[in-house]
Order: structure tokens, then C-alpha cells, then sequence
């Protein structure tokens, strides 16, 4: 007898050790973030487990369930909990009792500054590009669903503009301490990597490329080769990521000159087809010029005209962009609604103006603020766009749920019908989250109201582990949990040159940037 009560006392001293130390697993096992208006958990996963769920407490005693996931991160949006309230969370393996508990960890959730709300907004974002990204090449993919369901099975295909915006991302978060500038270097370098070995014209990307093998993915049926545009969306970013890296470290150094390398082997001049006084934006090697798209403004291709006219080795003449994009003085207009006035013939919508990505995408480098030319003061233009943009919505013509002060922005997004570039003259009740926080420099506050309005009311609705979905539409009940590429980019470098200026200054700062700016006929503050 006394053989097996030694024997039991000591499996329970072994139990009571292995329990405890099963428990320091466990509590080692997970991340958490506590925010205002929700937790983010992160646990590593474990071996045979398909599914989890996730459990809250308020007491330490009482247990409930919050949700179910197969991913490793879950984000528990907590308002009917209270507000600044004390959470114990355990995950468990999901089975029939939920009995197996993998992770555990307490938080709070506490009150937000706006600083801090736009903080939190511009990391999530960034993940995007970060966690997000092609594996193989570190490039960003045109779409992710968190659905998991792709058209095509596409979710290996990158998108060159797309990058181009995420790389303004990057350099914010290795400027900000997000990741390690070591690691930093490390996709920087995989991104040159791949793109010096990916299919290039003439010294210029297509628009979509596998992010596996490096060859081009048809954009459409007849363009499947350069592109023109979205090379120079991608370029706008390598010129910052050289800026930044070119008085760092051996390795950074090395880095600003491979891509120094690949800009210099853009010939711009090809795309004016023999000399004409007009840029196109697309060749193909099996089509040439079939396409026939000559870039003419005013739309978002500003950029591409300006690093035309920046080219070391392939350089346009101006009278390619007063000819061409300037239309020989056409692009001038006065017009005027909800009180505000725009100077540039927006294609298509010239009384409106068009979405707002056109007062995005070339400028997530090249600083509008102060900028002017004979044409325009982009600053001016791309407020009171802005401020037409959100007039419309406010005006609410077509009586759509939601809209008002504190949701507006059209622009091209997802919409109910797939996708659609919506504008005040093409509004089908969709919102483009990245309208509003796009443009946060030029309207901060009216921004600050929309973002304020997705992540406090609409919560898990509108907000994932990117940041904001793509769109949302309180009339179609439309909130799908999906990303775009070209909308998220724009986010998370606007707010970044919002706050610090940190885009614009790496670009602006670019000598040839600043000559072919000269070149064309600008002026800015950071020209003189």
C-alpha cells in the first residue's frame, strides 16, 4: 500500500509540474494587442490543429465564445464588452468540447488619440505589403480575399503599380521601427531581385507578373507587355527606396545602385512611337501598338510625364508634355461645383471630377503641395477635387444609406457589380475607404471623420488584419472582406506623408526628379 501511495503521490507532483509548466507554455504562446475598439491575437500554430476557438472572460472565471478561425490571428472587436475593460482570451483546438486550450492571455482595451487611431490604421495597412506579400517575390499581389476565393486562382499574381505604392509603405515601416532595418534590406533586395529578372520591354514591366516565375501575366487580351503607367508608379517607389538607401550602409548602397540601374534602362522616349509628342501606354511584342492609348490629361498619369522628362538616358522633350498630356493647352478648364473649382479637364467628368485615385496615384512621391506649372496648382486642384468628391456625397442626390460627413469617397474600388470607378457622376451607394484616407492630406479633418466613423461603427465590418476592406455599402449591405493592392498602397503612403512628409521628401529630393520637373515648366517650394 505504501509502494502505490508513493507511487500516487508522485504522479501527482509530476501532474502538478507538468500542469504548471503547460500553463507558462501556454501563456508564452500568445500575442496581444489590446486597442480601443478591438484585440488583435496571435498564437503559432499547432500540429493537427485545423480550426480554433477563441474565448473571452471579464473575470478570469467565466468563459465565452467570441469566434471561430483557421487562421493564427484573430481580431475580436469588443465594444458590447464595454470600453476600457480587463480581457483574459484563451484559444483552444476546436473539437467537440473546445477542451484543448493552446494559448491564453490577458489585455485592456483603452481610449485612442487620433494620432494614435492613425497610427494603428497606417501598421495595419502596411501588413499588407509586409505580411502580405508574394512570398517568392516580396512583391505585392494584386488582390488578397480573406475569403480565399480568387478569380482565376490568382493569388500568386503581382501588380507592378501596386508595389510601387507598398513601397512607400515599407520604407514608413522600417522608417518607424515596424520591422528591423536589417530585415528591411532583405525584401528590399528580393523585390530588385525579382523585378531585374522579371519580363521587361524596353526597360519596362507589364502591368500583372507571376509572382513565380517572373513572366508577364496578360492584363487584358492585346496587353501583355509594357505598361507604361503602372512602370511609372513603380518607379515613383524604387526612386524613394534609392533616396532612402543611397548614403546608408555597403549593402544599401548596393542596393540604390541596382536600382539606379533598372531606371536607367526605362527608354521612355520608345513610348512616343517614333517621335510623336505624346506618350502611350502600352506595347506588346505580339500586338505593338495595337492598343493606341495615348496618355492625355488629366487623369492619374501625371507621374508618368515626369519621369519621362527625368530619364538620364531616355529622356521626352517637353513638347511631349505640353503637346501630349497637356493636350496644347486644352487641359485647362474652368469649372466649378459645390463651390470649389477645378482648372484641369478631368477625362470624362470634367464639371466633377473624376475618382479620386487621380489625386493619389501620381502623388504619393511627387509632393502636390506648392507644386505648380502653367497649367495648374496641384494642390489646389486635387482640395477641391477632393472637397467636390465628398460635397457630392454629402448632397446625396440618389438618397443612398450611410452617406454623409462622416462617410464619403468615390474612387475605384471593389464594388457590387465586381469593380467599378466610382465618381460623383458614376455613384452606385459604394464607398472606397481609400478615398477618404487618401486624401487625408488635403481634407485632414474630413478624413479624420471618415476614419474615425469605419473603425468605431462599422468595426469588423470594414476593418481586417490589412486594415480597411476595400469597400463597403451600408444601401447594398455590401462589405466584402477583400483587398486591392492599388487602394491600400495609397493609404498607408498618404497618411505616412501626412505625418512626417516622408514620401514626398525622398522623392522630391531626387536630383533628376528636380531637373525634369524644371524641364517641364514647375515650380515648388522644394524646387528652389
Amino acid at each position: 500500500m505504501k509502494t502505490i501511495n508513493a507511487l500516487l503521490s508522485g504522479f501527482l507532483i509530476l501532474l502538478v509540474l507538468f500542469s504548471c509548466q503547460s500553463t507558462e507554455e501556454v501563456k508564452s504562446n500568445l500575442e496581444i494587442d489590446g486597442y480601443e475598439n478591438h484585440v488583435e491575437l496571435r498564437w503559432n500554430p499547432e500540429q493537427d490543429v485545423d480550426e480554433y476557438s477563441v474565448y473571452v472572460s471579464l473575470d478570469g472565471e467565466s468563459f465565452t465564445l467570441r469566434g471561430e478561425t483557421r487562421d493564427t490571428l484573430y481580431m475580436d472587436f469588443v465594444s458590447d464588452l464595454g470600453s476600457e475593460v480587463k480581457l483574459e482570451y484563451q484559444v483552444r483546438a476546436k473539437g467537440e468540447t473546445d477542451s484543448l486550450t493552446v494559448a491564453r492571455g490577458e489585455t485592456a482595451t483603452r481610449k485612442m488619440s487620433d494620432e494614435e487611431l492613425l497610427d494603428m490604421v497606417e501598421y495595419y495597412t502596411f501588413r499588407y505589403f509586409w505580411h502580405g506579400a508574394e512570398p517568392n517575390s516580396g512583391m505585392a499581389p494584386e488582390r488578397i480575399h480573406l475569403d480565399g476565393d480568387y478569380p482565376n486562382n490568382d493569388a500568386h499574381i503581382v501588380t507592378t503599380g501596386g508595389t510601387g505604392f507598398g513601397l512607400f509603405g515599407l520604407i514608413a515601416g522600417i522608417d518607424r521601427g515596424w520591422v528591423s532595418r536589417e530585415v528591411g534590406l532583405e525584401r528590399m533586395e528580393r523585390i530588385v531581385g525579382f523585378l531585374e529578372k522579371s519580363d521587361r520591354y524596353h526597360g519596362v514591366w507589364p502591368h500583372w507578373i507571376d509572382g513565380k516565375t517572373g513572366k508577364t501575366k496578360p492584363f487584358s487580351s492585346k496587353d501583355d507587355g509594357a505598361d507604361l503607367v503602372e512602370s511609372a508608379f513603380l518607379m515613383q517607389g524604387l526612386l524613394a527606396v534609392r533616396e532612402y538607401y543611397k548614403n546608408g550602409s555597403n549593402g544599401e548602397k548596393a542596393l540604390a545602385d541596382r536600382i539606379n540601374s533598372l531606371w536607367k534602362e526605362m527608354d521612355w522616349s520608345w513610348f512616343t512611337r517614333g517621335g510623336q509628342n505624346i506618350l502611350f501606354w502600352h506595347w506588346s511584342p505580339n500586338y505593338d501598338w495595337d492598343m493606341n492609348f495615348g496618355l492625355q490629361g488629366y487623369n492619374e498619369c501625371l507621374i508618368t510625364y515626369v519621369l519621362a522628362a527625368a530619364s538620364p538616358d531616355h529622356s521626352i522633350d517637353p513638347a511631349v508634355y505640353h503637346e501630349g498630356w497637356a493636350r496644347g493647352g486644352e487641359i485647362m478648364v474652368d469649372k466649378e461645383a459645390f463651390g470649389y473649382k477645378l482648372g484641369l479637364k478631368h477625362n470624362g467628368s470634367e464639371q466633377l471630377g473624376g475618382p479620386l485615385f487621380w489625386a493619389h496615384y501620381s502623388y504619393l512621391g511627387l509632393n502636390p503641395l506648392g507644386l505648380e506649372d502653367q497649367y495648374a496648382n496641384y494642390e489646389e486642384e486635387n482640395r477641391n477635387h477632393t472637397l467636390i468628391n465628398r460635397a457630392w456625397c454629402l448632397d446625396n442626390p440618389n438618397e443612398f444609406k450611410g452617406y454623409g460627413e462622416d462617410l464619403w469617397g468615390l474612387t475605384a474600388s471593389y464594388s457590387i457589380n465586381f469593380y467599378n470607378a466610382h465618381h460623383p457622376g458614376n455613384d452606385n451607394g459604394v464607398i472606397s475607404p481609400t478615398a477618404a484616407v487618401s486624401s487625408i492630406p488635403y481634407t485632414p479633418e474630413e478624413s479624420m471623420a471618415v476614419i474615425k466613423n469605419l473603425y468605431y461603427n462599422y468595426g469588423e465590418k470594414v476593418f481586417g488584419k490589412y486594415g480597411f476592406y476595400d469597400a463597403m455599402s451600408p444601401e447594398h449591405d455590401f462589405y466584402p472582406n477583400r483587398y486591392l493592392a492599388i487602394d491600400q498602397g495609397p493609404m498607408v503612403a498618404m497618411i505616412e506623408n501626412y505625418r512626417s512628409g516622408l514620401g514626398w521628401d525622398l522623392f522630391m529630393g531626387a536630383p533628376e526628379v528636380q531637373e525634369g520637373l524644371k524641364k517641364l515648366g514647375f515650380s515648388s517650394p522644394e524646387l528652389e
